[in-house]
């Protein structure tokens, strides 16, 4: 009896509300999130096309910034063009099973963007504690070990949400009050005991944002103890540099992923629920649309090849 009420609990859709609160506004709201996706499509696509065309940038730095742009523009593709359709055309209905796989897709994603910025980290702290012996190092089978070990832990811990959200019964309607499928915010909708979900939750973030971040900083404490030992201050700036950008894509990703995570658990009510879905929401579409904009500043090699690319020359940048 009790499987036979659980599974006619469990709706055949949600209805994602976009918004709460700015309903009205909804098509103004939209503008600002369109753009940044067709800027953050076209940056991280053009990156990707940059560097498989471009044999100077060969190398593990731009591997890894391939791989974070296809995860990127991924990413940002798994939720955007669904919250467009909310915002435009009120089309708020998702399949049960195709709102647990765009919240998988989301999970997982972020996971992965997490430990790519953690393997880009790992690849300064090579360049510039071991620049002699890089090229051996970080030679492209390790480099593909690194890239599947982290897409494989990614996956596996983020699989169980699909299984422990798909276990609950939904007995308070179907009405998600976001404009995507969020783990907990899906869960929440439940009437049942969410609190594996919550815990669950919170260790996944633990083992890979608070690991990923731990390797971030131990790699720049040992990076900024060889670059302050240095005597040259040209050879100090010049090594610093090559990490500016990497340093402001942690920043664009991981600052909007507290707010939303801690807000989310431990700041609810104090709150309006319109901002932690406005953050969330870039929270996913701030570092697909400003990591191309800061590599393409401050990556001379990138800068000179999107140069060349756009006055017709041939690739081959020296």
């Amino acid at each position: 009896m009790p499987r036979a009420n659980s599974s006619s609990l469990t709706p055949g859709f949600f209805i994602l509300n976009g918004i709460p609160g700015l309903e009205v506004a909804h098509l103004w709201v939209s503008l600002p999130f369109f753009l940044m996706y067709i800027i953050a499509v076209v940056g991280n696509c053009g990156l990707i096309y940059l560097i498989s065309h471009e044999e100077t940038l060969h190398r593990p730095m731009y591997y890894f910034l391939a791989l974070l742009s296809f995860t990127d523009v991924t990413l940002c593709t798994t939720t955007v063009p669904n919250m467009l359709c909310i915002f435009w055309f009120n089309l708020k209905e998702i399949n049960f099973n195709a709102c647990l796989a765009q919240m998988f897709f989301v999970h997982m994603l972020t996971g992965l963007e997490s430990g790519v910025l953690m393997l880009m980290a790992l690849d300064r702290y090579v360049a510039i504690c071991y620049p002699l012996r890089y090229a051996t190092i970080l030679t492209n089978p390790v480099i593909a070990k690194a890239g599947l070990a982290t897409f494989l832990r990614s996956v596996m811990l983020i699989i169980p949400f699909t299984f422990l959200t798909k276990r609950l019964p939904y007995c308070r309607g179907n009405v998600i009050p976001h404009t995507y499928c969020d783990h907990m915010s899906v869960a929440k909708v439940s009437c049942g005991n969410v609190k594996v979900n919550a815990i669950y939750g919170l260790m996944v973030a633990l083992l890979i944002g608070a690991f990923d971040i731990c390797c971030i900083s131990v790699s720049y404490t040992m990076i900024l103890r060889a670059v302050v030992s240095l005597s040259s201050s040209d050879a100090r700036h010049k090594a610093f540099s090559t990490c500016t950008s990497h340093i402001c894509a942690i920043v664009i990703t991981y600052v909007p992923a507290f707010f939303t995570f801690f807000t989310h658990r431990f700041g609810g009510q104090s709150i309006p629920h319109h901002i932690h879905i406005i953050v969330a929401n870039l929270y996913l579409l701030l570092p697909p649309t400003m990591n191309p904009i800061v590599y393409g500043v401050k990556t001379k090699q990138i800068r000179e090849g999107v140069i060349k690319f756009l006055s017709g020359d041939k690739f081959g940048i020296t």
